[in-house]
């Protein structure tokens, strides 16, 4: 009998290791997996025999690249409605903080999603989802923040955990109970902040159907006080932290965050070198939004120079989202890490696998190609790894393995778009 389900054979791997060649590169390779785990990678010469011996499937990819699975870490994938009027405004000249100033934003948002039920939020979600999936990833964070009160966060929430049943994707959620005011609490911050605190983060932590909680700490969301009110009913249920933080000014939200030891902070265009210290410091990885920063036509770039001088993890997601980041492609993030932001297509590649998953706290167990890891891989028909950032609007994936299993796209998936 065979030691392996599955051998691939002839590859060339991006294993995204850290430390060695470019890409964590081995060239005339072969990866192999029992169950949903890797068991084996190497070059062919290593091998200990013939692969139709140690295997009970062989698949010969001729030279195509294999990398992992990408991951998003950062999604607002479950909402109602569209928010293409506001589209037109900011075209019109009307900024993002005066749409959201006037009840549109987020708000907007969140009165689609609490009239919507659940099953037409999965309906709409699914082909969401499956457009990332199309796109390579394997792991997705989902966030709720659009329901704003108990009984509509934890739908939101339930409905991604359903996302995650119905389609062959590893989904991690988030509660965002704190990413603006509901108009119900106009003037009464800090009731609405209370009810986050004492009724929301309770319901969320007994259903067990968040992986973490975030919050918005910004001139237009919650206070840096808020946000640390809320980190620390959050550490009393043992649910880790991570912080929409310095989008849009510098409250020293990162800061914060990084005292919480958290595992991200998220946007930081605006964040300052002492921010930049402390995430280091305390292991917070920085996630870039390349998507909202170009759909909002902002101008402040993150330090990323900042962040590499320091040794701050990158990472970097789609921010998928119907107001700032209208964009279900991580791919196409890669390409405007590098285009927008200055990186490097190693770095950016780097940002959707081994850096968002560390920003999951998932980093032993995803986001490379390593013995005893997770069997999620992509494999592409490129003939290098920085073909992945430098193709925009084009996709060469070939085919994805999720927990050790080819996806059929045709079967596992609806047809791509962006609403039911």
């Amino acid at each position: 009998m065979a030691d392996w389900e599955r051998v691939w054979v002839n590859a060339n791997l991006a294993t995204m290791t850290p430390g060695g060649a470019p890409y964590g590169a081995i060239a005339d390779a072969a990866i192999a997996v029992q169950g949903d785990r890797i068991v084996w990678t190497g070059p062919m010469t290593d091998l200990p025999g013939k692969p139709d011996a140690l295997a009970d499937e062989v698949v010969d990819l001729a030279g195509k690249w294999v990398t992992p699975g990408l991951v998003d870490c950062h999604t607002h994938l479950v909402f109602g409605g569209s928010r293409a009027g506001e589209f037109e405004q900011r075209l019109q000249g009307v900024s993002y903080e005066e749409i959201a100033r006037a009840g549109g934003g987020i708000v907007s948002t969140m009165k689609a999603t609490r009239e919507a039920d659940e099953d037409e939020l999965v309906q709409a979600g699914l082909p969401r989802l499956s457009n990332l999936i199309r796109d390579g990833v394997t792991t997705v964070e989902i966030k709720s923040g659009y329901g704003l009160e108990t009984t509509a966060e934890l739908k939101q929430l339930a409905v991604a955990r359903t996302l995650g049943r119905k389609l062959p994707v590893g989904v991690q959620t988030t509660f965002l109970g704190a990413h603006a005011l509901p108009p119900e609490f106009a003037g009464r911050q800090k009731e609405y902040i209370d009810l986050v605190i004492e009724e929301m983060l309770p319901a969320v932590a007994k259903s067990g159907s968040a992986d973490a909680v975030d919050a918005f700490c910004e001139s237009i969301g919650f206070t840096a006080a808020e946000t640390e009110a809320v980190f620390k009913a959050a550490q009393a249920h043992n649910l880790p932290v991570k912080l929409h933080a310095e989008q849009l000014s510098d409250l020293g939200g990162a800061a914060l965050a990084a005292r919480f030891g958290a595992l991200s902070a998220d946007h930081l265009e605006f964040i300052s070198e002492d921010g930049v210290r402390a995430m280091a410091a305390a292991g917070t990885v920085a996630v870039l939004l390349p998507g909202a920063y170009y759909t909002l036509r902002e101008t402040q770039m993150p330090p990323v120079d900042l962040f590499r001088t320091h040794n701050v993890p990158i990472a970097i997601a789609s921010d998928f989202n119907p107001g700032s980041s209208p964009i279900p492609s991580l791919l196409l993030m890669l390409n405007m890490s590098c285009t927008l932001f200055r990186m490097t297509p190693e770095e950016a590649l780097a940002g959707a696998t081994r850096n968002a998953a560390r920003a999951l706290g998932l980093q032993g167990d995803r986001g490379t190609l390593e013995v005893g890891k997770r069997a999620d891989l992509a494999i592409w028909n490129i003939s290098q790894p920085a073909e992945l950032a430098y193709w925009a609007g084009y996709n060469p994936l070939h085919t994805l393995v999720h927990d050790g299993a080819a996806i059929d796209f045709d079967k596992q998936l609806t047809a791509p778009g962006l609403a039911a």
